[in-house]
């Protein structure tokens, strides 16, 4: 497998995380972050290689592809953090301006 290949499967392998995320399915999310886990470990079988300008690009959108799914497992935990302090009847925002809110 070359190494633009491994990329190819860590994109395929994000967007499988990121609609993993959007279905809240933990099996098919836990099934996608070991496939890219073990597409990335081939990736850095190549690590002194020079990247071609293709690999770059695959580079660049698989680090994108991770942003966002970055993005969206942070807006879940806030909405989960939202959602408990209802619950608990706890209305002051778990973060202020300048730092962490006092418990």
């Amino acid at each position: 497998m070359t190494r633009r290949d491994a990329l190819i499967n860590v994109i395929e392998a994000l967007h499988a995380e990121i609609a993993a995320l959007k279905a809240n399915d933990s099996s098919a999310l836990e099934a996608a972050t070991g496939a890219k886990l073990a597409a990335i470990d081939t990736v850095a079988l190549y690590d002194g290689e020079a990247p071609s300008i293709e690999v770059k690009e695959l580079a660049a959108e698989a680090h994108r592809l991770n942003e966002s799914c970055r993005i969206y497992v942070n807006l879940m935990a806030a909405n989960v953090r939202r959602r408990l302090q209802l619950l608990s009847g706890e209305m002051t925002p778990a973060y202020r301006p300048g730092g962490y809110a006092l418990a």
